[in-house]
């Protein structure tokens, strides 16, 4: 990869740093796309031990890939995502990866079309962690900071994800506690 080349899509990637999420930080601030998706790779990491048949590097992978069109879009809530949202998401990354060397957009082509299909372990891994993270951050985040409809949203997103992986089933489980109790702080 050219220098130049290097250097402008970095500046493209600088816009997840930029760019905020839905979600609150435990300090009071809306947290970045970059956090969220350092954070996923950083779960994935540290749950390497639990998935001993799964390719941790390409989840680790997975997670610091899956929101760069945000980089273009910004982000919207799962909550409140369309189709059509979905779309020019897709249609984001492409131009991004346009950019990119052929045997490097060759590649990263290959892990979208893979997360997207959602038939590997890896895949799957990765989208149940990524609906986790969002989870974890909420529990974090002062309560103020819930819309009404996260309440019903934290007892459910995520369930179906997590329900082929055992630990992550169980991990579900007490972050659902987590938000019960959570929740019964609200006035």
């Amino acid at each position: 990869m050219e220098q130049r080349e290097f250097l402008d899509f970095l500046s493209v990637a600088e816009k997840l740093k930029c760019n905020t999420r839905h979600s609150w930080t435990s300090s009071g601030r809306h947290e970045s796309v970059a956090e969220h998706s350092w954070r996923l790779a950083m779960m994935a990491y540290l749950l390497k031990d639990e998935f001993p048949g799964v390719d941790i590097g390409r989840v680790i992978v997975m997670a610091l890939w899956h929101d760069m069109g945000e980089a273009v879009t910004g982000d919207i809530p799962a909550f409140l995502k369309t189709e059509q949202d979905e779309a020019a998401e897709d249609d984001a990354v492409a131009g991004l990866l346009a950019c990119l060397p052929e045997k490097k957009r060759g590649e990263v082509n290959a892990l979208f079309a893979e997360m997207h299909a959602q038939q590997t372990p890896e895949a799957r891994l990765y989208k149940a962690l990524d609906k986790l993270e969002a989870l974890i951050q909420h529990n974090e985040a002062d309560l103020s900071t819930w819309l009404p409809l996260e309440y019903d949203l934290q007892m459910t997103y995520g369930t179906k994800e997590c329900e082929n992986f055992p630990y992550l089933k169980e991990l579900r489980d007490l972050v659902r506690e987590d938000s019960r109790n959570k929740s019964l702080q609200r006035p």
